[in-house]
């Protein structure tokens, strides 16, 4: 029989699966962390204000992640449907999914782009600007807004490409952008003197890149999945399915908002703007220690809905084990890392030795138990792959709003020192939230899979033109 991409994805080892679709990914997601945190590295050495400028910058964190946020409402349940579409062999409503997400993610982009044009200054001081950080914040949000809809584009469409087994093209779309922006951000931040403004500006730029790139890819000849005129329109047959999915990864990135919300507001009122730039800082070195987990699980996610969609149990299982040994592994060692060596990181982002001093200790007990939150991003991941929304979305509210929200305003309650209470709060929700996901996960996917009932590659229609597979 004829080796396609389709029988890759059936038969070829899991191991070398995984590597080829997760490295591509990793690197992604690992760049696209320079979208923000390169602007935060340069904005925090500008002479004289960069104390200052980069707690302003932090401030804006929840309307950026937010923006980030409704893009994954549409993409990241899209794009798994897609997926699982395609090893059914139904590769015209798999297009159909990824043309109405387009037209979802432009109308998303033009509310959003008005409504932080409109109210953005009223939501900073709402998010604990002050009147010394004001000024950074809204500049630089200002300007940020108005990139929203390439934002969109970039980062929701680039799913639909890496669900192909395009892992490479995926990983090109965010290194164009990120190159655009590493280049950028001195040269407008310093040559030009525009501070955090040029910061904005540079990112806009690159993100509108990357959005071009992702566009001309999706409509080209090598894409198995094409932007297809007649498909643009809103079928909400088809579209709420897709956000019901990504209602999962929506929650958690907009829970991130509040977390930051809560976080700089409780810092705020028991410490100093001195807090909140610790806190800008902390939540950089976090996105750090998560993104290349996404990355993975972006690897692998491909894999499991293809198999699951094909009725595949073992390789589901064997994938998610794999996927779980890596990601432990993984976030064993960078918190072995970041519990001896926090300096390392902190330096990245200040010199200011009060800032810098201060940040160390919080470091430490703020990812104290971070080497465990990779089993809560992985099982959280899969069971979007397995199109499971009810126990997605309830992992995803689980640790943010369930625990963490409501111990950083309790435990200071309880602890003379307000500020290590506030802290704390997130690695005691990170034991608690493991520990229910471990038990759900274990329970619900035994059951995912007992139900799967097999269908045979050879009886099942999986030719490279008739059903395009998730790997290339």
């Amino acid at each position: 029989m004829k080796k396609t991409p389709a029988n890759k994805l059936g038969n070829q080892s899991i191991g070398k699966l995984l590597f080829d679709m997760a490295y591509p990914a990793i690197v992604a997601q690992l760049v696209n962390v320079l979208y923000n945190v390169v602007d935060r590295i340069y904005i925090g050495h500008i002479p004289g204000i960069g104390a200052e400028a980069l707690t302003g910058v932090g401030i804006t964190l929840p309307l950026i992640m937010a923006i980030t946020a409704f893009s994954s409402l549409i993409s990241m349940g899209g794009a798994p449907m897609a997926c699982i579409r395609m090893g059914r062999g139904e590769p015209e409503e798999a297009e159909k999914i990824l043309g109405n997400c387009l037209v979802a993610l432009v109308v998303l982009a033009a509310a959003l782009t008005a409504t932080l044009l409109i109210f953005g200054k009223s939501l900073l001081m709402f998010f604990g600007a002050s009147q010394y950080t004001i000024g950074f914040a809204l500049g630089f949000l200002r300007i940020y807004a108005c990139g929203t809809l390439f934002v969109q584009l970039a980062l929701g469409l680039n799913v639909f490409i890496t669900a192909q087994g395009f892992a490479k093209i995926g990983m090109l779309t965010v290194l164009s952008g990120a190159l655009f922006s590493i280049i950028l951000d001195p040269l407008f931040i310093f040559a030009f003197g525009m501070g955090v403004k040029g910061a904005a500006l540079a990112n806009v730029i690159a993100q509108a890149v990357s959005a071009a790139w992702v566009v001309h890819f999706l409509t080209g000849k090598k894409t198995l999945l094409k932007i297809r005129r007649k498909y643009l329109k809103n079928d909400f047959k088809v579209l709420l399915p897709c956000m019901a999915l990504g209602l999962s990864p929506f929650i958690m990135q907009l829970t991130e908002c509040l977390l930051v919300i809560a976080f700089n507001s409780s810092l705020h009122k028991y410490g100093s703007d001195l807090a909140v730039g610790a806190m800008t800082i902390l939540s950089s070195i976090m996105q750090i220690n998560t993104l290349p987990i996404t990355g993975l699980t972006q690897g692998a996610n491909p894999i499991i809905s293809f198999n699951y969609g094909a009725g595949n149990p073992a390789r589901v299982k064997k994938t998610f084990l794999l996927l779980f040994k890596v990601s432990l592994a993984y976030s064993f060692g960078l918190w072995l890392v970041t519990m001896v060596f926090p300096q390392v990181f902190i330096q990245l982002f200040t010199n200011d030795p009060k800032l810098l001093h201060f940040t160390v200790r919080a470091l430490r007990i703020y990812m104290a138990a971070s080497l465990l939150l990779g089993m809560q991003i992985i099982c959280q991941q899969t069971f979007i792959a397995l199109g499971n929304a009810k126990n997605s979305i309830f992992l995803a509210l689980l640790r943010k709003v369930f625990l963490l929200i409501p111990l950083i305003y309790i435990l200071p309650l309880f602890l003379a020192d307000k500020i290590t209470a506030i802290f704390l709060a997130e690695p005691l929700a990170d034991l608690l939230a493991v520990t229910v996901t471990g038990i759900t996960f274990a329970v619900e996917f035994r059951k995912t899979l007992k139900k799967l009932k097999p269908i045979p590659v050879e009886n099942s229609n999986l030719d490279i033109k008739a059903n395009p597979s998730c790997i290339k």
